[in-house]
């Protein structure tokens, strides 16, 4: 298998960079691609039913997907510092009690969900008519969400290891099969909305496989750790899972951000503008995830950068890594923004029939909600950074503050002053305030150039 030549000591921070961020965004950009057409055969093949059952079925795989984010990010950020201080050990073992850690509690999540269906959907803000549609989503997904999330974490493990490219490889396969199968199932087979998440599902199961037989036969640096079984090594395997926790548990709220914004947006859109309103918000929840996959993809590209040069105490590389991150931020910030305010027609034809009643809700709503994505993506670069270096409790805050604090009184107080509208910009305004509260933070030294923490367990 071909080696990506990586350094993270040694070479230049930009060059670095590039070879992290070029395979990371195609990746990402497959994603990409993926959530287009599969909102576009699900609208075209199943209609705008499906496509709101989908939107109440979304929140608990972003639920699951932010678990898997809190173990990778987590586990890849104290195994690069493990890494540049020397503990091949140390990083080796805490990379296996994540994959463990992760897949128990998979498991059991998936559990829990099985046992009862329809009560699940109505938790996350279903009526009773999408209930059958998003139950049926929603099955699928669960049995076979431990591989999702097992393709999940082992992208992170795959690019510390220093194979950016494998892990890019295995996202375009996934977004290539699960496209085609898409099709096959709805269409050719009939198989509608339970056909969907098989495709969903098997596609990246196959992925999730794939990566697992890489880290355990093909690693370079990073190797899979026999764990022993006593008390002890149970014991100090919780310390250090729960320390991985909490380095990565602002992306798993960043995940449980989206779910908090989309649970609360049904209820609303629900009340005020019935299944059709859903419908139409769910063109909107198609595309989000698309900006923060461009934010992610930065913060991937700069996580194993910034980790492993706060590890090594380089200040220079520190400074010189959020900059490039921040500049990256903006460009893509701006980028992304760009269709929601100047085609929201276009991008509403890919998911809805013009005919449906939708359609002129979701034209006339998708301009106030692209007014949030730069801030959006700036805030994901900005809490990714103080990730990479750690500051952990800072990072939650702010992911707290964008995901329930603000978000929430905004979806509920802005539409009854400004009707309509104001269901549609309560995201953007939420991450504005974010931003600004984030910026007031720039003055502390600590953010700048941060000092290290509490001390990395050893193992």
């Amino acid at each position: 298998m071909r080696r990506d030549a990586i350094d993270f000591a040694n070479q230049p921070v930009p060059q670095l960079f590039r070879k992290m961020f070029v395979p990371t965004l195609i990746g990402m950009l497959s994603i990409v691609v993926l959530t287009i057409t599969d909102g576009a055969f699900v609208g075209h093949g199943c209609g705008s039913d499906a496509l709101a059952a989908i939107n109440i079925a979304a929140p608990i795989f972003n639920l699951m997907a932010g678990i898997a984010l809190m173990f990778g990010v987590g586990c890849s950020v104290v195994a690069s510092i493990h890494l540049s201080r020397g503990k091949h050990k140390a990083a080796n073992i805490n990379v296996t009690q994540a994959l463990v850690g992760c897949t128990v509690v998979a498991v059991g999540i998936s559990a829990l969900i099985l046992a009862d269906l329809p009560a699940t959907c109505r938790l996350f803000g279903s009526s009773e008519a999408l209930i059958p549609l998003a139950g049926s989503y929603l099955r699928w997904i669960a049995l076979c969400e431990p591989l999702i999330m097992l393709d999940m974490v082992g992208r992170f493990l795959v690019r510390l290891d220093g194979s950016p490219r494998f892990a890019m490889t295995c996202s375009i396969v996934a977004s290539t099969l699960n496209i085609f199968l898409d099709w096959l199932f709805i269409f050719p087979f009939g198989w509608g909305l339970e056909g969907a998440a098989m495709a969903t599902s098997l596609s990246f199961s196959l992925t999730g496989i794939a990566q697992l037989f890489y880290l355990i036969f093909f690693t370079k640096t990073l190797h899979l750790y026999r764990l022993r079984f006593s008390l002890k090594s149970f014991l100090l395997t919780l310390r250090n899972l729960g320390y991985q926790m909490r380095m990565g548990c602002s992306a798993m709220l960043g995940e449980v951000a989206i779910c908090g914004a989309m649970i609360v947006g049904n209820f609303v859109f629900i009340a005020y503008l019935g299944e059709a309103g859903v419908a139409a918000y769910s063109v909107a929840c198609y595309c989000l995830p698309i900006v923060f996959m461009m934010a992610n993809a930065i913060v991937q590209s700069g996580q194993p950068i910034v980790s492993f040069a706060y590890g090594a105490d380089n200040a220079a590389r520190l400074t010189e890594s959020r900059r490039l991150m921040l500049r990256w931020a903006l460009v893509a910030g701006t980028l992304t923004a760009l269709p929601f305010l100047l085609g929201a027609p276009f991008i509403t034809r890919i998911f809805l029939n013009p005919d449906a009643e939708a359609f002129a809700l979701s034209v006339e709503g998708l301009p106030y909600y692209g007014t949030g994505v730069l801030f959006i993506t700036l805030n994901v670069v900005l809490v990714g950074y103080l990730q990479s270096v750690g500051q952990s409790l800072r990072a939650t805050v702010f992911t707290l503050l964008r995901g329930f604090v603000l978000v929430i009184p905004c979806f509920l107080l802005l539409p009854l002053r400004l009707g309509i509208p104001g269901i549609w910009i309560a995201v953007p305004v939420a991450e504005i305030l974010t931003l600004a509260a984030i910026l007031l933070t720039l003055r502390c030294p600590s953010f700048i150039s941060p000092r290290r923490g509490r001390r990395t367990p050893v193992c």
